[in-house]
């Protein structure tokens, strides 16, 4: 097998013309020879580069607007020809094929432009097929040929040729061809995937995922686990596409916690403010100002929100970046942050701050991944938004307004929440969170012992769970869990519903004078 392969001819032809003139203008000076192809040729000549139409070693001109210009022996040929294969090389001097030595490629921008929403045709026109057979014939001919397809491996590509006197190692050409595949798999998948949305195809006979641009985090979620992050080309606004304004670089759990954090405060128009901790919330509150939103949901845990994630969704002010920068905290996410507050937070110099433009739309359809043995998990989000008008009161007494807000409050916190989840709201802030336990009967206690730590913390005689209302993410199997929440001081319930002993709880509310209103959807969270 051959190791070093000079570069003598390099074939061109690029969507993403970033650096693409000083790396031409290099290989020339080499006295490489360049072939290239309509506005990549055109670019290069602009910039006084001698180019090769390749049009002229083809003999065929580019025809159909230019679907058809390099699928063509000539090309395909220079590419794929084995170097060491006298009946390869004979063939290409019979024909009249020189070799390639190098491939620059990358795609028509594909993902770009359904991402700006373009026409159904525009994005079929943006669907590369020239390019992708081309750098498939150079990946799999690597044992010959490099191919380069991202524009930021082109410093890399440089060096590496210079240190081998214009030449390429397998090892260079292999790791490239591996960084080919992987892109023309992404490429691949985003048009199936975006053509199977197209046509309501909601179970595809395949299905892959991609993504792009890795970070390499410190660790996982412990330190004996690696981790990377990759970005989609979802343009849902979110910590991962979110512009880091300070602070040190974001962890494995940082990202899944303000995620979970970002995610919850989405579910609320009205000013809102969560504080998360291991991707669950110890706080969180709506008001009408968004200083009142962050107080409300620091009293609930003041204990748990230290070192955790603050969420905001709507722009962050001076006098709430005061307030957060009292207690340590890990990171803070907001659609934007205002200029007096940036200064504020930057007193806390490893406090990470994200930006995100935007805050995502919770009825927004998405996706959730869970890897199995032998497979993975596919589901939809959890989409579903409870409204005054979905409601059904199951009980004798009716929930006043104020509760009825309150309850509408308690179960979006409670979606959020792992299972089992019971949350405690009470003014528009939760006063009580019990998360992750295995009965839903602990949950509840959980939840009234934390409120009732927390209020005695605040000088309170009584704990804030009395005259609250509690949300519960799935139906109470039994009447416990709900003489349990009475007996915190809950005057008002709001859960799915759907249990056998579903009566048992109506008639234990209804003897408690406890208003109750079920849903029909659960929001489990595990």
């Amino acid at each position: 097998m051959i190791n070093f392969v000079p570069v003598k001819r390099a074939l061109v032809s690029v969507s993403d013309k970033t650096g693409l003139v000083e790396m031409a203008r290099m290989l020339e000076r080499e006295g490489v020879e360049i072939v290239s192809t309509g506005g990549t040729a055109e670019a290069l000549r602009s910039a006084g580069l001698n180019v090769l139409d390749v049009a002229e070693i083809t003999g065929f001109p580019e025809i159909m607007d230019g679907r058809v210009k390099t699928l063509h022996p000539t090309v395909h040929g220079g590419l794929l020809a084995k170097r060491d294969n006298d009946e390869h090389l004979d063939a290409m001097a019979k024909s009249g094929i020189l070799p390639i030595d190098l491939l620059i490629c990358n795609l028509y921008p594909f993902e770009r432009t359904v991402a700006a929403g373009e026409s159904f045709d525009n994005c079929i026109e943006n669907i590369d097929i020239g390019g992708p057979a081309m750098i498939r014939a150079a990946a799999k001919n690597h044992q010959s040929v490099a191919v380069i397809v991202d524009p930021s491996d082109y410093d890399q590509f440089l060096k590496h040729y210079r240190k081998n006197d214009g030449s390429t190692s397998l090892s260079m050409r292999r790791w490239l061809a591996a960084t080919a595949y992987a892109r023309t798999a992404a490429y691949d998948s985003e048009i199936s995937n975006w053509i199977s949305k197209e046509v309501g195809n909601t179970e595809p006979k395949y299905i892959t995922f991609s993504g792009s641009r890795p970070e390499k985090l410190r660790y996982g979620e412990n330190p004996h686990q690696a981790a990377i992050l990759y970005k989609t080309t979802s343009h849902r606004p979110g910590v991962g596409a979110a512009t880091q304004l300070q602070g040190k670089e974001l962890s494995y759990n940082n990202y899944n916690d303000t995620d979970a954090a970002f995610e919850l405060v989405s579910e609320f128009e009205e000013p809102a403010a969560a504080i998360i901790k291991h991707a669950n919330p110890c706080g969180v509150a709506v008001s009408t100002n968004l200083l009142d939103a962050y107080k409300n949901a620091l009293v609930c845990d003041k204990t748990s929100a230290y070192g955790g994630i603050v969420a905001v969704n709507t722009p962050l002010q001076a006098e709430v970046a005061k307030e957060i920068s009292k207690i340590f905290t890990e990171v803070v996410i907001a659609p934007s942050v205002e200029m007096e507050a940036k200064k504020i937070l930057l007193e806390r110099k490893n406090l990470r701050v994200l930006e995100t433009g935007g805050v995502p739309n919770p009825e927004e359809p998405s996706k959730y991944i869970k890897p199995i043995a032998g497979g993975f998990l596919l589901q939809d989000g959890d989409s579903a938004r409870i409204k005054s008008a979905d409601l059904r009161v199951v009980t004798e007494r009716e929930p006043t307004k104020k509760e009825l807000s309150d309850l509408l409050v308690a179960f979006s916190i409670a979606k959020h929440v792992k299972s089992n989840a019971i949350v405690y709201v009470k003014n528009g802030a939760s006063v009580g969170i019990g998360a992750g336990q295995m009965s839903r009967i602990d949950a509840s206690r959980i939840a009234a012992i934390k409120a009732k730590e927390a209020s005695a913390a605040l000088g309170l005689i009584e704990s804030m769970t009395v005259g609250s209302v509690v949300a519960s993410d799935a139906f109470f199997p039994f009447a416990d869990g709900l003489l349990a929440a009475i007996k915190a001081g809950a005057t008002a319930v709001i859960q799915p519903g759907g249990s056998v002993r579903d009566q048992e709880v109506i008639d234990a509310a209804n003897e408690n004078n406890i208003a109750m209103i079920m849903t029909g959807i659960r929001n489990f969270r595990h």
